[in-house]
């Protein structure tokens, strides 16, 4: 099975400026995720680590991190309001046009850091024993869940629950656990991505990784905790 990982970093971030290549511990962001990804094509688990960007400047810090950067995103998928989707095929038409098809696409978001490489080969692994679409990282929540969720009115004075019975005493350990997505590891066959225009399957594999790897950097506050974790 030939796997293109692909890091998608787009110019601009409405919460962190200059977001996916931020300084995190003496090393841009985005170097984190090609890393992991370079460690996968070395031990041949992946065939090409390829970053998708509208931007000059991401492009030369990821080349000078190892990574292939063959062209720049157009304008039109790049956008905040641009789906994964749109870039994922695209990489896949370029990759078609030069003769090289690929059986799968490994998506790592620059902001998921944490991840580490025993990770990413079980997911691989894991996909490939298998006969899914897709598989997606998640983590295991034990408090969240609908009785403890609710939508706040126009004014953000009052609550509506989720739940009718949120106020009823029934115990979330009773509620059960959920998975949440942590947006770590997306895995998806080209055929599927194709075919139904959708990164996630109805059904995906799941990977489960702890809730301590899932950190995903949208916030200062985030990257505060990120540097906490990291800058040792």
């Amino acid at each position: 099975m030939k796997i293109l990982a692909l890091i998608p970093a787009r110019c601009g971030s409405k919460g962190i400026k200059e977001k996916n290549i931020i300084d995190v511990c003496g090393k841009p962001l985005i170097a984190y995720s090609i890393e992991q990804a370079l460690a996968l094509k070395k031990e041949n688990i992946i065939d090409e680590v390829l970053v998708s960007t509208d931007c000059e400047k991401i492009a030369e810090i990821s080349k000078k991190w190892g990574a292939s950067v063959p062209f720049l995103r157009p304008k039109n998928i790049s956008g905040d309001k641009a789906k994964s989707i749109s870039f994922m095929i695209h990489a896949l038409d370029y990759y078609k046009n030069e003769g090289i098809e690929y059986d799968a696409i490994l998506l790592l978001q620059p902001t998921s850091p944490l991840r580490d490489v025993e990770v990413l080969k079980e997911s691989i692994e894991r996909f490939k024993n298998s006969s899914e679409d897709s598989l997606i990282s998640v983590y295991k929540e034990e408090y969240i869940n609908d009785l403890v969720m609710y939508h706040a009115d126009d004014k953000g004075h009052q609550l509506d629950p989720l739940n009718i019975l949120h106020n009823a005493g029934v115990r979330r350990q009773d509620h059960g656990s959920i998975y949440v997505r942590n947006g770590a590891v997306y895995l998806t066959s080209s055929k599927y991505l194709r075919k139904e225009e959708k990164v996630i399957s109805d059904k995906p594999l799941m990977l489960e990784m702890s809730k301590s790897q899932s950190v995903n950097i949208d916030t200062e506050e985030d990257l505060v905790l990120l540097r906490n974790i990291l800058c040792k």
